[in-house]
């Protein structure tokens, strides 16, 4: 049975992009078969240039583009508005049978969410789509990308607030661009004691590997049932 996770963030720009192609890479590293998966995505002109394709190409996953991704809008606002704009609306459907084609090949999946957990994906007359609708609809656990300087532990603590409000399972969070002053190792302190959920990694600026053990890897893709 296949294993997966959603990567989410507290917000846009945080770094889920680098952050995911850091962790297939690690999983491959370690000899198991990773793939990668992103539903939605906009803002980029092909999913060579979008984030799927920079994942792809930095984890060396070899894996099919037309895998990647199901939808690619080239206007940079959110999807909802984007999949409004250029009259191609999301499907729940389509996504779901997109990422079981990804797990017949791959033994883990690290799926890619678009933006903060709260993100319209569609929102018009027929149906209303978030993130979190997607998380729900494949049944996975969000690793949750945060920031490590001034203002993460707010954002952290009401991003994994969100989630747990709606029951889905948080398997740990990453900070990004650490430096590692005081500040920082306190805001880990913080995130972990108010939050209740572990800082599985760090990651500085430039770093091309994930400084985590096998061990813990492999726990992020497990998930628990509330």
């Amino acid at each position: 049975m296949v294993e997966g996770v959603f990567v989410t963030a507290t917000g846009t720009d945080i770094g889920k992009t680098y952050i995911s192609a850091l962790l297939v890479k690690a999983m491959r590293q370690h000899g198991l078969h990773c793939g990668y998966y992103k539903a939605v995505l906009s803002g980029a002109r092909s999913i060579h240039e979008s984030d799927a394709g920079f994942v792809n190409e930095f984890a060396q996953i070899d894996q099919e583009k037309e895998s990647l991704l199901s939808y690619l809008y080239k206007t940079p606002v959110s999807p909802h508005l984007a999949a409004k704009l250029e009259g191609n609306p999301v499907s729940l459907r389509k996504i779901k049978a997109d990422y079981k084609k990804v797990c017949c090949s791959f033994d883990y999946v690290v799926t890619e969410g678009s933006g903060g957990i709260v993100c319209p994906l569609r929102w018009d007359e027929e149906a209303q789509i978030l993130l979190e609708d997607i998380v729900k609809a494949l049944s996975l656990s969000c690793l949750v990308v945060a920031d490590a300087g001034l203002g993460t532990i707010n954002a952290t603590v009401l991003t994994t607030e969100y989630l747990k409000q709606r029951q889905i399972h948080i398997s740990g969070i990453i900070l990004n661009h650490y430096t590692g002053n005081e500040m920082e190792r306190n805001n880990i302190k913080m995130i972990e004691i108010l939050t209740g959920v572990p800082v599985l990694a760090c990651v500085k600026e430039g770093d091309v590997n994930l400084n985590i053990s096998l061990n813990k890897l492999k726990d992020i893709f497990k998930r628990e049932v509330f």
